[in-house]
C-alpha cells in the first residue's frame, strides 16, 4: 500500500491559509489590497474583537461579475498575471490568487460584489472552504467581504491569537502602513461598531503622512528627492531630534507597496550615521521605484519582503540621498528660506492619480522636482521647540517640549545670523556655553560641539594629508590580546597616516612613538585599546572605512575639550566659529545634539508672560 498520498484540497486549502493569513491583520492587508486593484476610492475596514469574532472590508470599487466570483475562490485564479513573464514584472498589489480561497478555508466567508453596471450583485458564502451557497442579492457597486470566526476550523492556530487588544494593534498598523501610500483614498477603521480613524482622502500627501506619523511630526519633516533610470527615491525625513527606540517608525514603500527590507532599512539607518545615537531608530516615510521587472515581490508568501536585482545600487542611492539631505539641512540650520514646512508636495506630470504602470507613480509620489534638478525645494520649518505647557524651573538645563519630542532638533528652526554672531554670556557648571541671539537663548555643549570641530578637521585633512604628529618623550609599549593585537596589525598603516606612529614590539605586543599633535597632552594607551577593541566589534567585513570612521570618532572623544573645563571667551569664540564650518555642526559624531535653543515666545510662555 502507498503511503504516499495526494492531499484533500481542503486540507491542501489550510496549509496555504497558513502561509497567508497569519493573524486577523493578515486578512485585513490582503482584502484591502484586493480594493486598491480594483480602483477602490473608498475602503472600510470594519473588526470586532481585534478580528477574531469579524472581519469586514468594502469597497466602491470595479467588482465582480457571478462567473468572476466563483473563479476568485478558486486557488491560483487570478485577473493579474497570464504568463511566466507576468511574474517578472508585477504592476499590482496582489497577482498570485491565493489570497480568498485561503481566507475562506480557515474562516465562515461571505462575499457579495456588483459591477457598476450589473443589475444585481453575487452573493457567495462559504464555510471551511465549502461552498454553502450562491446567489443574486441587491448590492452597492463594489465588493464586500466578510470573514467571521478566523481559524473557528483550525483550533490550533486559533489558539496560538493574542489579546484583542494586541491583534487590534496589527490591523491599525497594517492599514495605517498601507494608508500612508494612497492619501487619495478614503480610509476608515471601525473597531467593535466605534470609528476609530477616518482618513479623508487628501489632495497633499503630507496632510496623510503627518495624520498617520502624528501632528506633532509634520514640523520636523524634510522632503528629500533623487532620480536615475535605475532607481527614484522621494518621501520625508525627521529630524535626527525625532527618533524611536525600535523601527515602527520606518515606513518603505517599492513600487507603490509597504514591504519590510532590511537593504533599505540598512540605508536609511547608514544616511543617519552620525546623527543618531546607537540603538536608536529615525522616524522617515521612503518611496522607492524601480523597474517593475528588477525586483521579484514574489519572494514570501506575505509579499513583505522583495529581492533587487540591483541590490547595491538601491542600496546606495537611498544612503546617499538621505545623508545629502541631512547634510543639507544641516548646513543651514541658521539660514531662513520661503516654502511649507512639509515640503512641495504636488499633483503633477500629467501621469493618472492611481497609474502603477511602468514610469507611474502613486498619489503619494508624484513629487514635483524644483527646476528640473531633482533637488527638493527648501523648507521652512517651526520652531525647534514647540510651546509647552513645561515649566523650566524643573531644570535649568531641560527645554520646554512636548511629547517624545528630543533635543537636538536643531535643523528645524532658523536665524538670520551664524552661531559665531552670538553674544557669550559664559559657561554653565563649566559644560555649557550659554548664548543670546536675536531670536532666544543657545546652550552649546562644548565637549560635543568641539568633538564633531575634531572629527571633521581628522577627516578631512586624512583625506587631503598626512597629519600633524607629536612625538612621545617616553614610547608607550602597549600589549594586547591575539584578536585585538591582529586588528591593530591590520590598523597600523591607517592610523600612521593620521598622525600615529605605531610599530609591532614583538608578538602582541606594540610600541606608540608617536600621537597626532590634535592629542598631545592625552592619555594614549586607553585610545589605543578603544580603537582596537571596536575594530574588533565591528569586523574589517563591514570595510575599512568604517572602521576608520569609528577610529576618528574615538580620536575626536579623546581629543575633545572636556566637560568642567573652563574656557576663555577668545576660546569660546574660535569654537563657535569652527563649528559654523562644520559640515554637520548640529550633532557630534555619536549623534548627540552639540547645541538646543529656546526661543524668546518660549521663555514667556514658561514664565506666563504669554498666554
Amino acid at each position: 500500500m502507498s503511503r504516499i498520498k495526494i492531499l484533500p484540497e481542503i486540507l491542501s486549502n489550510k496549509i496555504a491559509a497558513g502561509e497567508v493569513v497569519e493573524r486577523p491583520a493578515s486578512v485585513v492587508k490582503e482584502l484591502v489590497e484586493n480594493a486598491l486593484d480594483a480602483g477602490s476610492t473608498r475602503i472600510t475596514v470594519e473588526v470586532r474583537q481585534g478580528g477574531k469574532s469579524l472581519i469586514r472590508v468594502s469597497d466602491n470599487g470595479s467588482g465582480m461579475g457571478h462567473d468572476d466570483a466563483l473563479l476568485a475562490l478558486e486557488r491560483y485564479a487570478t485577473s493579474k498575471i497570464y504568463r511566466d513573464s507576468d511574474l517578472f514584472d508585477i504592476r499590482t498589489l496582489g497577482f498570485r490568487g491565493e489570497a480568498l480561497p485561503s481566507i475562506a478555508a480557515v474562516s465562515r466567508f461571505a462575499l457579495v460584489t456588483r459591477q457598476k453596471d450589473a443589475e444585481s450583485g453575487t452573493e457567495i458564502i462559504v464555510e471551511g472552504g465549502k461552498i454553502k451557497r450562491v446567489s443574486d442579492t441587491g448590492a452597492p457597486a463594489g465588493t464586500m467581504v466578510t470573514v467571521k470566526q478566523l481559524f473557528f476550523n483550525t483550533p490550533a492556530r486559533r489558539k496560538f491569537l493574542k489579546t484583542v487588544n494586541t491583534e487590534m494593534g496589527h490591523v491599525a498598523d497594517t492599514l495605517c502602513g498601507i494608508a500612508m501610500a494612497w492619501p487619495d483614498v478614503q480610509f476608515r477603521l471601525v473597531h467593535n461598531e466605534r470609528a476609530v480613524k477616518n482618513w479623508s482622502a487628501a489632495p497633499d500627501p503630507a496632510d496623510r503622512v503627518a495624520d498617520v506619523l502624528g501632528g506633532d511630526v509634520r514640523p520636523y519633516l524634510f522632503p528629500l528627492v533623487f532620480d536615475s533610470p535605475h532607481v527614484s527615491v522621494s518621501g520625508w525625513l525627521a529630524s535626527p531630534g525625532i527618533h524611536r527606540g525600535t523601527t515602527r517608525g520606518i515606513y518603505i514603500y517599492v513600487n507603490g507597496r509597504f514591504v519590510r527590507d532590511r537593504v533599505i532599512r540598512h540605508a536609511l539607518v547608514s544616511g543617519y550615521s552620525g546623527r543618531l545615537m546607537k540603538g536608536r531608530f529615525p522616524v522617515a516615510v521612503l518611496f522607492i521605484r524601480v523597474p517593475f521587472d528588477r525586483v521579484d515581490v514574489n519572494v514570501h508568501p506575505t509579499k513583505h519582503e522583495v529581492r533587487f536585482a540591483e541590490q547595491k545600487t538601491v542600496h546606495d542611492a537611498v544612503a546617499g540621498i538621505v545623508s545629502e539631505t541631512l547634510r543639507n539641512e544641516d548646513r543651514t540650520p541658521w539660514a531662513g528660506a520661503k516654502g511649507k514646512g512639509h515640503g512641495a508636495w504636488r499633483k503633477g506630470g500629467g501621469l493618472p492619480r492611481r497609474s502603477l504602470g511602468e514610469g507611474g507613480r502613486t498619489e503619494a509620489e508624484q513629487w514635483v522636482y524644483n527646476k528640473g534638478t531633482g533637488q527638493p525645494a527648501v523648507a521652512e520649518m517651526s520652531p525647534a521647540y514647540p510651546e509647552g505647557n513645561g515649566s523650566m524651573l524643573n531644570s535649568p538645563t531641560t527645554p520646554v517640549s512636548t511629547r517624545n519630542l528630543q533635543p537636538g532638533t536643531q535643523q528645524t528652526f532658523w536665524r538670520k545670523s551664524r552661531l559665531a554672531d552670538a553674544r557669550i554670556i559664559g559657561q554653565y557648571h563649566g559644560t555649557y556655553i550659554i548664548c543670546e541671539t536675536e531670536e532666544g537663548l543657545v546652550l552649546v555643549d562644548q565637549h560635543a560641539a568641539h568633538e564633531r570641530v575634531i572629527f571633521e578637521q581628522l577627516k578631512n585633512r586624512s583625506a587631503r594629508e598626512k597629519a600633524g604628529v607629536q612625538k612621545l618623550l617616553m614610547p608607550e609599549t602597549i600589549e594586547l590580546g591575539y584578536r585585538e593585537a591582529d586588528a591593530l596589525d591590520k590598523l597600523i598603516a591607517e592610523l600612521n597616516e593620521l598622525g600615529f606612529e605605531i610599530e609591532p614590539f614583538g608578538g602582541n605586543t606594540f610600541v606608540v612613538k608617536a600621537v597626532p599633535a590634535i592629542l598631545s597632552g592625552r592619555d594614549v594607551r586607553p585610545l589605543i585599546v578603544e580603537i582596537v577593541e571596536n575594530a574588533v566589534s565591528i569586523g574589517f567585513g563591514t570595510g575599512m572605512e568604517k572602521v576608520l570612521d569609528r577610529c576618528l570618532m574615538l580620536m575626536a572623544c579623546h581629543g575633545a575639550i572636556r566637560a568642567n573645563e573652563s574656557l576663555p571667551d577668545i576660546r569660546i569664540r574660535q569654537l563657535l566659529k569652527d563649528l559654523d564650518r562644520c559640515d554637520t555642526p548640529s550633532h557630534c559624531p555619536h549623534g548627540r545634539p552639540t547645541w538646543i535653543r529656546w526661543t524668546v515666545k518660549e521663555l514667556e510662555k514658561a514664565f506666563h508672560r504669554i498666554v
